[in-house]
């Protein structure tokens, strides 16, 4: 089946960090459909582990969810930042620690029905000490959690954001296959 054909897109709402579009669209057999995309620029997910094994979260209020949530790290890239300097950078903002090691665990599109945005996860390890100022409009506490700790968070439903239940069970995967 060809992919639909866009006949027109426009900008409905243009933001800080993402932009509406208003797509019209040919369907295969002729049908015109009407599509309503967030363009959003991709993101950056780290699993930080330290030299104990342990976990590096972050809680921070989410407006959306109109609660703090406990979740891993992440951030929005910026205009043509690659998504491996996106890391370094997002981890001293977020945690206070540059990565010595970043190894690709793979990504996902958080919601393909209504958005571009795609997350790049990644693992880090080797961390040291360092921090870049956060943005303002951060309000981060860091939280130190054990690998068994953050899958009872995860069963708990304490943590329970797509890309922190993504990015944790991806790396538990990961290091047990290496354990094998």
């Amino acid at each position: 089946m060809p992919d639909p054909r866009v006949i027109s897109s426009e900008t409905a709402y243009a933001g800080r960090l993402f932009n509406v579009s208003l797509d019209t669209i040919e369907m295969d057999g002729g049908v015109i459909a009407y599509r309503e995309t967030i363009r959003h620029p991709g993101a950056v997910a780290m699993v930080p582990v330290t030299a104990e094994g342990n976990l590096l979260l972050v809680t921070q209020y989410r407006h959306a969810a109109g609660r703090r949530l406990l979740e891993l790290p992440a951030g929005t890239l910026e205009a043509g930042e690659a998504p491996l300097a996106a890391v370094s950078r997002e981890l001293q903002e977020e945690v206070g620690h540059r990565p010595g090691k970043i190894e690709p665990l793979g990504g996902f599109f958080v919601a393909p029905g209504y958005t571009t945005e795609f997350i790049h996860l990644f693992v880090c390890t080797e961390l040291e000490p360092s921090t870049l100022d956060a943005d303002d409009d951060e309000d981060i506490e860091v939280e130190t959690l054990t690998p068994g700790e953050a899958i009872a968070a995860l069963e708990s439903g304490e943590i329970c954001d797509a890309k922190s239940v993504i990015g944790i069970l991806r790396w538990v995967r990961q290091v047990e296959s290496r354990n094998r």
